[in-house]
């Protein structure tokens, strides 16, 4: 009875804070899409991977989770297996570029593009469409994702599962973690060999390393649990029916909420993020009362004003600070 109490307005909650959150990055972005840098549009890359597993997956599931059984047969299943394939091996595989790009501040700079993100996740979507493994219901019922109870069935689906988790999971996993502390280690490294009164290096190498933990572990926290219940049903197949009803969907949601905590990364962490969104707001309330005193002008003149300091309110590349700074301050962006 708890589960089925907790399954839907978890999920309901998920779904409006990805919602919410994601738009705000994208509506930010889009005020200013001339100023955008490579590790931001990567940022944009992954707000869409969330909001689009959201709106895309979410609402099928919650009605299922009120239903206490999955609602459309087998082709809302392939379509909601297909769903998450594509978002979520598109946001692995952003977070691992995304680290990538971070530590490429201090070796090499490296990018790929965005479309070879999409390209490959669409490709590991559609195998299972092609033949080589499968889509099916999860444990709990109510949703659907790769037929992991089927790895023992044949050499099609153990071939394709294994391949799926060492491509598709485990190597971006550790390409993420060894970026991220890769990048913190090396800055630890370089503000003890350079001290300067004019910078504050401590407050930014704290900021760096804290931020690029809880994204990277955040993902992973809250990935893991699914992928040790995934693996336990392809090993356990007989005895998956045995399983909790607690213990198969809190996984789910844990990893549903994968979706809704970057936004709120980046704003306790990036100032300008916050300060774009307070512009953002009166943006939108000089739009729907444009002769509101808080837009100190009327009409478009206001709303232009506002764009104007919205479009202002970018990093500041330009400190004049020694060179070990201005990489503390790069890394910190392009988290």
């Amino acid at each position: 009875m708890y589960t089925k109490r907790l399954g839907p307005y978890t999920d309901w909650l998920y779904t409006v804070l990805s919602v919410l959150g994601n738009a705000a990055v994208l509506l930010t972005s889009a005020l200013r899409p001339t100023h955008l840098k490579a590790p931001e549009l990567l940022t944009v890359n992954l707000a869409v991977t969330d909001i689009g597993m959201a709106l895309s997956m979410y609402p099928l599931s919650i009605a299922s989770l009120f239903n206490h059984a999955w609602i459309g047969g087998n082709s809302s299943c392939l379509y909601y297996g297909l769903m998450g394939m594509i978002f979520s091996t598109a946001s692995i595989m952003t977070l691992a570029h995304h680290s990538i790009m971070m530590i490429s501040v201090i070796w090499l700079e490296l990018n790929f593009g965005l479309g070879v993100i999409w390209l490959y996740s669409g490709l590991w979507a559609v195998f299972p469409l092609l033949g080589w493994g499968g889509y099916g219901p999860e444990p709990f019922g109510v949703a659907c994702s790769v037929d992991w109870a089927s790895y023992q069935d044949s050499l099609n689906r153990s071939t394709f599962i294994m391949s799926l988790s060492i491509l598709c999971t485990f190597i971006p996993c550790l390409v993420i973690l060894f970026s991220y502390f890769g990048i913190a280690w090396k800055l630890h490294k370089a503000y003890q060999a350079i001290q300067s009164s004019d910078f504050n290096y401590g407050h930014i190498e704290r900021k760096v390393t804290l931020m690029a933990v809880l994204i990277s572990s955040g993902f992973i926290v809250a990935w893991s649990p699914y992928v040790v219940l995934s693996f336990w049903s392809m090993f356990h197949t007989k005895g998956k029916d045995s399983l909790a009803p607690v213990v198969s969907l809190l996984p789910c949601l844990f990893a549903k909420g994968s979706t809704a905590y970057n936004p709120f990364i980046y704003y306790i962490f990036r100032r300008s993020f916050r300060r774009q969104l307070r512009q953002l707001r009166v943006l939108i309330s000089c739009s729907a009362q444009p002769d509101s005193p808080s837009c100190g002008e009327t009409g478009e003149e206001g709303r232009q004003s506002v764009r104007s300091d919205l479009l202002q309110s970018l990093p500041d590349d330009k400190s004049r600070a020694p060179l070990v700074g201005k990489l503390g301050t790069a890394a910190l962006e392009r988290v």
